[in-house]
């Protein structure tokens, strides 16, 4: 089986630090969230990795490359024109059945459904309280999928869409988004993947609707930061010994070559290598690696590699290269 990673947006809502990190090599808890997701796709055997490029493709590239033992084709997305554009690029190299993965989430989900079910296709979702803010899946009784609705004024249903497909009849997807590209896009200019759905349910054919057991945003900093907690209560927290006079709140994930003195670290903090904090108090947040911090507090903030707080207040912030934005 193929999978289709589309990696090609620009991952605003985490500006400035995604102008050097690509938003898939954002780093929670210790790690990029998107080796989170290939751990998830460990037990699949996958023959290819097709991987929708834009935004800092090159760093992207090379991450994969070096990183996971799996072939990989990229390709450029040169027009950001949505997430059925994206998919449509892999059309060329999709010849049976098919995973479609976004990289900005964690999912914890039942994937023996890719080998079991029988249905043209299974979607994953979720459900919600907050139902206005996302795609909503409504089902038939028997659990398959009749619509998709965005953003729905009334509760139609709290199934969110949360971006991990596997499609077994794929010659359907793709006409299915060739239908789609032949109208006039939606908003921003953009074609949905989610339309391409609709036509496959339209034209006859069953998508299942699985629900996710777990599901983490790594999008914007305040869900990146409520994933990181999530990790770290879920076996990613350590801490070596402080030095003298340090706090340690859990949970927290203190990597190796990391300076703590006169420091409170925590609840709900990741300190990346190299990093060092004195006299500081640090709450939900992430610090890079080589990250420095003096006579500080920084609270509910993402702080990119190498930057240097000294005698000064983050929060709610995003710091990186020098240049600081608050939290979207």
């Amino acid at each position: 089986m193929k999978v289709i990673l589309p990696l090609a947006g620009k991952g605003t809502r985490l500006l400035p630090l995604t102008k050097r990190v690509p938003k898939p090599l954002v780093r929670v808890a210790g790690r990029p969230v998107m080796d989170y997701v290939m751990e998830t796709l460990g037990g699949l055997d996958l023959d290819e990795l097709i991987v929708i490029t834009g935004h800092l493709k090159d760093v992207v590239e090379k991450y994969i490359v070096e990183q996971y033992d799996v072939a990989a084709r990229f390709v450029e997305q040169k027009t950001l024109d949505g997430t059925a554009g994206a998919v449509n690029l892999a059309r060329p190299y999709v010849d049976g059945p098919v995973l479609i993965v976004f990289v900005d989430t964690l999912i914890e989900a039942d994937l023996s459904l890719i080998r079991t079910s029988k249905a043209d296709g299974v979607i994953w979702a979720k459900e919600v309280d907050d139902y206005r803010r996302f795609g909503v899946i409504v089902t038939d009784p028997e659990g398959y999928m009749t619509r998709i609705v965005e953003k729905p004024d009334t509760p139609i249903s709290r199934l969110a869409n949360v971006g991990f497909y596997f499609i077994r009849d794929w010659r359907m997807l793709f006409e299915g988004i060739a239908e789609v590209m032949r109208r006039p896009p939606g908003k921003g200019g953009e074609f949905y993947l989610t339309d391409a759905f609709q036509y496959m349910v339209d034209q006859g054919r069953k998508l299942r609707v699985a629900e996710a057991t777990g599901w983490y945003d790594c999008g914007k900093v305040d869900t990146l930061l409520e994933t990181n907690r999530h990790l770290l209560e879920n076996g990613r927290a350590r801490v070596h010994a402080p030095g003298p006079g340090c706090t340690i709140r859990p949970p927290v994930y203190v990597a190796d070559g990391v300076t703590l003195l006169d420091a409170t670290i925590g609840p709900n903090v990741t300190v990346e290598a190299g990093s060092a904090v004195r006299g500081s108090t640090i709450v939900n947040s992430i610090l890079g690696r080589n990250v420095r911090v003096e006579r500080s507090t920084v609270r509910d903030s993402l702080v990119g590699d190498d930057q240097v707080i000294v005698d000064r207040s983050l929060v709610r912030s995003v710091l990186d290269a020098g240049e600081l934005a608050p939290a979207s």
